[in-house]
């Protein structure tokens, strides 16, 4: 016999997009998770852990937003590592990874989701 485990997701309501300023980030608590909220364009923002991965610091929405190609990145503030928005891949070392959460705009308002 096989179980499966079903993940729990949410959409949980973070803030109005126009309280977030493109090409910044902000961390909010969502849950009992501290993430980053980056605006890029007018309905494009992201969502990632707030915690530097190499150093595991709380930093990551002071990092330094940018973008190889067309794909938008973070830099960490401390050691400059250069992560893909969207992935989390790290450009700079591939044994990291940035955690990444999925976003929408409904009404004005961005929601985050979170699992279980």
């Amino acid at each position: 016999m096989t179980s499966t485990i079903e993940l729990m997701t949410a959409w949980v309501r973070a803030c109005a997009v126009s309280d977030l300023e493109p090409g910044w980030g902000e961390v909010a608590l969502i849950g009992a998770r501290q993430v980053a909220l980056i605006r890029v364009a007018e309905q494009e923002v992201y969502a990632v852990d707030h915690h530097d991965p190499h150093t595991s610091a709380p930093v990551m929405a002071r990092g330094i937003v940018g973008s190889r190609g067309d794909r938008p990145t973070i830099a960490s503030p401390l050691h400059k590592q250069v992560y893909d928005l969207g992935t989390g891949e790290c450009f700079t070392d591939p044994a990291l990874s940035l955690r990444t959460y999925r976003t929408r705009v409904v009404g004005g308002m961005l929601e985050v989701e979170l699992d279980g």
